[in-house]
C-alpha cells in the first residue's frame, strides 16, 4: 500500500521503505518560478519561526539564499507574502500577509486533492514497485 505526504520530512513509511507519492505543483510566471514547493516550504518556516534567518536555518539553507526566495516570489505576486521589519541587533523579524497565509493555505489544499483524486491509481502504480527495495534492477 502507497503512503502520501505533502510535509517537509520523510514520514515512517518512507524509512520502512514503503512507497511515498508526492506531487509537486510549480507555478512558473515567464521564466521564473514564482510558485513551488521549496517557496511554500519558505513561507511555513517563516511563519512558525518569525524571521528569514531563522526559517533559512531551520530548512538547512543560507539567509542569503531564502531571502533571494523571498525577494522572488514577492516581486511576481500583486501584493507580498512577507513584510519584514529592520533589521539590526535586535533583527527585525518577518511576518507572513494575507497573500502568504493564502499561498500556504491554497498551495497544501491543491496537494491534498491532487493526492485524493489521485488515491486509486498512487496505490496501483506503487504497487508495480519491487516488494524490496535493497535489491539491484536488472
Amino acid at each position: 500500500m502507497a503512503t502520501s505526504s505533502t510535509s517537509k520530512m520523510p514520514n515512517a513509511a518512507v524509512s520502512a521503505g514503503r512507497a511515498d507519492a508526492r506531487f509537486r505543483l510549480r507555478i512558473r510566471k515567464g521564466e521564473l518560478l514564482a510558485i513551488g514547493p521549496g517557496k511554500v516550504a519558505l513561507l511555513e518556516a517563516i511563519a512558525e519561526h518569525g524571521s528569514i534567518s531563522a526559517a533559512a536555518r531551520s530548512l538547512g539553507m543560507s539567509y542569503r539564499r531564502a531571502w533571494l526566495l523571498i525577494d522572488e516570489l514577492n516581486r511576481a505576486l500583486a501584493e507580498p507574502a512577507t513584510e519584514s521589519g529592520p533589521g539590526g541587533a535586535s533583527g527585525g523579524g518577518s511576518t507572513l500577509t494575507s497573500v502568504g497565509a493564502r499561498i500556504i493555505a491554497l498551495y497544501r489544499g491543491i496537494e491534498t486533492r491532487a493526492q485524493d483524486a489521485c488515491k486509486d491509481q498512487i496505490r496501483e502504480l506503487t504497487s508495480l514497485l519491487s516488494q524490496d527495495p535493497g535489491l539491484p534492477s536488472a
